[in-house]
């Protein structure tokens, strides 16, 4: 008898989490490549202070699976080929460091993460899966056939560049990473490709404005509020802050 009931809690347990998972937003949620690519072609059109320089971009879902991963060269080669897992590392980052109330970009960890800073170490916490990053045939990065897409690769990037994605029912999606410019830049870039894909419901962050933007307030090597980023250019800062302003996050009152 005991055995029994012992079996049935098990299959309970199991029925549970199996719910529970299936509940957590997943991939198809998510912008699909032809989707994130065309969002990331025009953000990177536009004038973002950096260098001007083609990107990558990768979306993963809220368990930090790869989603989307690709790139607005003609080629791979293209753009910086160390920048492919960083805007993976970027998106892990964002998803993994941010909640349903609060969003956190990776532009707003780098003074956080410094020495004497409230999270110094969390750029170690979560490595790289190598096996992840570098496996698979090289021919198929950025493409929808990417090596990693469907699996995890973990990583944690704490300048700009990773962002939250929310959709309008305010459900925290996973994230989008962008890297291939200037840190600061790839902010720019990030901000403008998740506004386009209409999932920035950002519900909250530490930024003046109540959201995940970019905080430049480092002065003397000291962030005021402690989330602060090191500016790049001027131009790259006067853009950055004005994107409340100028591509303001979406509302679902």
């Amino acid at each position: 008898m005991f055995r029994i009931g012992l079996l049935l809690l098990l299959m309970l347990s199991m029925v549970t989490v199996a719910h529970a998972q299936d509940a957590l937003p997943a991939c198809e949620d998510l912008p699909d490549h032809e989707t994130l690519t065309a969002a990331l072609v025009e953000a990177r059109e536009d004038d973002n202070g950096g260098f001007d320089l083609d990107m990558w971009a990768t979306v993963v879902d809220r368990d930090g699976t790869v989603c989307s991963v690709t790139f607005t060269g003609d080629d791979r080669g293209d753009q910086w080929p160390g920048s492919r897992v960083i805007s993976a590392q970027k998106a892990n980052t964002a998803n993994a460091f941010s909640l349903p109330g609060l969003a956190l970009s990776t532009a707003n960890l780098f003074s956080a993460t410094q020495p004497g800073g409230s999270l110094f170490g969390l750029q170690f916490s979560n490595p790289v899966d190598t096996s992840i990053a570098y496996g698979g045939e090289a021919n198929l990065f950025g493409t929808p056939s990417d090596p990693m897409v469907g699996n995890r690769v973990g990583g944690v990037n704490v300048f700009g560049g990773g962002l939250p994605l929310y959709d309008s029912d305010g459900t925290l999606l996973g994230a989008v990473g962008v890297s291939g410019d200037s840190s600061c830049a790839d902010h720019n870039i990030a901000w403008k490709t998740r506004d386009t894909l209409e999932l920035d419901y950002v519900p909250g962050g530490v930024s003046e404005t109540g959201d995940d933007n970019i905080i430049y307030d480092i002065e003397d090597g000291a962030s005021a509020g402690g989330f602060g980023h090191p500016v790049c250019a001027p131009e790259a800062q006067e853009i950055g802050s004005a994107l409340p302003e100028m591509r303001p996050i979406s509302s679902g009152e």
